[in-house]
């Protein structure tokens, strides 16, 4: 039987990671670490989300900075 590695990001929601980064880094800070323009260009938290679900690469961006950024993993 092999171990499965926990999953960082269990139980954790879009939109907590985001909102957890925004108040870390702000929007420009989002956008120096992430080059996306839903961080560039009147960022709010609900037109990001629409497109972190609709974009899996940026949302994989984000995940993977939300990770680095609360040494999960």
């Amino acid at each position: 039987m092999t171990a499965t590695p926990k999953n960082p990001l269990h139980g954790i929601t879009l939109e907590v990671m985001l909102v957890e980064l925004q108040a870390r880094y702000g929007w420009e800070g989002l956008a120096q670490r992430i080059d996306i323009r839903c961080f560039k260009s009147e960022p709010s938290i609900k037109s990001s989300l629409t497109f972190l679900r609709r974009t899996p690469w940026a949302r994989e961006k984000v995940e993977a900075l939300f990770v680095r950024s609360h040494g999960r993993g």
